[in-house]
């Protein structure tokens, strides 16, 4: 589980893609591309390096109506798989 103060960072040579010609959004890193359903996107949008993971899901679950607990083992999961792959990075 991902600490409450950790911030979610993506680092330097990743970015947040849409691709337009498969009407799609993609995450780029290093010779990498990532497809995105909507939940990988909408966790993604939501990261811009200054805000702490509780926030991050405190603003998930206010804009789906759902609950807190719920969100948060779902995003800690999502960010965890990213940043074990090297594709985002956490900061305390």
């Amino acid at each position: 589980m991902i600490a409450s103060a950790a911030i979610p960072v993506i680092p330097r040579g990743v970015r947040l893609h849409e691709d337009k010609v498969r009407g799609n959004w993609v995450l780029l890193a290093p010779e990498r591309t990532i497809s995105l359903d909507a939940i990988g996107l909408a966790i993604l949008q939501e990261i811009d390096g200054t805000r702490e993971f509780e926030e991050i899901v405190a603003t998930l679950a206010q804009k789906y109506d759902a609950p807190a607990a719920q969100i948060q083992g779902d995003v800690s999961d999502f960010i965890t798989g990213l940043t074990d792959r090297r594709i985002l990075e956490l900061s305390a």
